[in-house]
């Protein structure tokens, strides 16, 4: 990493500066969080005993405090979110079997456009 190569002056080490240079790579930075206007949580009521953490994500309260996110009941279908761009059409499916129901929660909060207003 470049910032790596500039500590070297703090160490003395100013000398070997610019041969770290020649194959340092520049630092990344931290990914922008991409916020979605719409989502759709899909799951069929017949798998809430196999998953337990959405049934409880669904039951409670929570997703009321997101206005743009719709919970679809569909037949036999393992839990999946839908994100969708501001036109309704849908840019990624997830699988969500294996997230636990602040995982959901926490999700939707980091990831849905807060609605205006």
């Amino acid at each position: 990493m470049c910032s790596s190569c500039e500590k070297l002056n703090d160490f003395g080490l100013d000398a070997i500066k610019p041969h770290c240079k020649e194959c340092c790579t520049t630092d990344k930075q931290p990914a922008v969080q991409r916020r979605w206007p719409k989502a759709i949580l899909e799951v069929c009521t017949c798998k809430f005993r196999a998953y337990p953490q959405i049934e409880a994500f669904i039951k409670s309260g929570r997703p009321a405090k997101y206005s743009n996110l719709q919970i679809k009941y569909m037949r036999g279908l393992d839990p999946t979110v839908k994100l969708l761009d501001a036109r309704g059409n849908v840019q990624e499916t997830l699988s969500i079997t294996k997230w636990n129901t602040d995982t959901v929660d926490e999700f939707f909060d980091t990831h849905l456009e807060k609605p205006a207003g």
